[in-house]
């Protein structure tokens, strides 16, 4: 924990983790927003799962676009352009009255313009610590995410049953202004600039451990989704319960990561820590009762946040610097994504099977998120003893002496 306090204590490390946090959290808050809302307004889970598959696609072109448009033409005008075009897609989801396919199509613009907070921040990251502190940050960073995709849900699952789902989507909007602006006048996005990449799009996912950070990021973010949506299937929007097992489940992350933050990784790393997760969430699967599920997802919890931290460190060490805003724009695709699809697919489940089908997609996608890094674990990076930080993307030439 002391290292964690002399991280925090770092010039700008808390105000940037703080702003991050504060912009990023929205992105756990309206894949379920939406769910209930949609569901709400139509009487269908499988209409709301249309749209939030509509705003996945959005998300998915977006990703890794929007990160090397910042190398271009800089972090602030992209993330400023983006910003009040997401704003304005969701305000328009919650308040107009729209049809299914309407909301398909603004769901859509929304995740076109997703604001590209994720890949900037991990951008900045190296610049502001030294080497040593590089892999506390990220796992500190890894917690920091846990409250947006645990605690997010269960802010949404309150709202929306206290107050209703409008106002759950308008606040998500609010929060996402706020922690915008906050996080683009920082004054550690004026002093690091990315690089221009030299290579085609698509390149970096060539790099065997970012295509397998994205692909582990999916599978867990999609784990995460359908629990929630199953939780929120089982207890209703009456009452609050599910915002309660939920908050059980982010303690559980938030603990994991902060106790298991400082392990050294190694190849099997993620695939340890995915069990964790898979097990966890296949005991949950089995009863529907408020206790059994309090005690089953908080031990799936307690994977979630170090199995982030090590998906971090390995696109970190394994790209050059003036690629790491595109890896970390596929990482942050793969998960949002894998939220939006995790919801949608707990979605025709509960509508066909009930609550408990939810818990058997999210048994499944922590499964194969298992099984994935098992297979994987030849091209996982060995980290112990090694700096996380990004290639230099001009390293020396040793001269001949003349």
């Amino acid at each position: 924990m002391a290292s964690y306090s002399d991280l925090l204590k770092t010039s700008g490390v808390a105000r940037i983790i703080a702003a991050q946090l504060t912009a990023r959290f929205p992105s756990g808050m309206l894949s379920l927003a939406f769910l209930l809302h949609v569901e709400q307004q139509t009487g269908s889970y499988g209409s709301a799962g249309l749209v939030l598959a509509a705003t996945s696609i959005g998300q998915a072109v977006a990703g890794p676009l929007t990160s090397r448009l910042m190398g271009r033409f800089g972090m602030r005008p992209v993330l400023i352009t983006t910003l009040v075009v997401c704003v304005a897609a969701i305000v328009a989801i919650a308040v107009l009255p729209l049809t299914v396919p309407l909301y398909m199509v603004i769901g859509l613009v929304a995740g076109l313009s997703t604001p590209p907070v994720q890949p900037a921040v991990r951008t900045i990251y190296p610049k502001m610590v030294n080497s040593r502190q590089l892999t506390p940050l990220f796992s500190l960073d890894a917690s920091a995410q846990e409250i947006i995709w645990v605690v997010g849900p269960v802010v949404t699952t309150f709202v929306a049953t206290q107050i209703g789902t409008v106002w759950a989507i308008l606040l998500a909007a609010v929060l996402m202004v706020i922690g915008g602006i906050w996080f683009i006048s920082s004054p550690e996005l004026g002093r690091v600039r990315i690089p221009r990449s030299k290579r085609r799009l698509g390149v970096v996912l060539g790099r065997p451990p970012v295509l397998l950070a994205t692909i582990v990021g999916f599978l867990l973010i999609g784990a995460c989704a359908a629990i929630e949506a199953g939780v929120v299937a089982v207890f209703g929007h009456d009452g609050a319960e599910a915002g309660i097992v939920l908050a059980i489940f982010s303690v559980g992350s938030l603990a994991g990561g902060l106790f298991l933050g400082h392990v050294p990784i190694g190849p099997w790393s993620t695939a340890r820590r995915m069990f964790i997760v898979f097990a966890g969430t296949a005991l949950a699967a089995g009863l529907m009762d408020f206790w059994w599920l309090s005690a089953t997802l908080f031990i799936a919890g307690i994977g979630i946040a170090p199995a982030l931290a090590v998906l971090f460190a390995i696109v970190s060490a394994s790209v050059k610097f003036s690629d790491t805003a595109e890896a970390y724009g596929w990482v942050g695709t793969g998960q949002l994504i894998g939220a939006a699809l995790g919801s949608a697919l707990a979605g025709f489940l509960i509508d066909g099977y009930g609550a408990q089908g939810a818990f058997w997609a999210a048994a499944v996608l922590a499964l194969f998120g298992f099984i994935v890094p098992v297979i994987g674990r030849r091209w996982h990076p060995d980290l112990r003893g090694r700096d996380a930080s990004p290639i230099p993307d001009t390293e020396p030439v040793p001269m001949q002496p003349s």
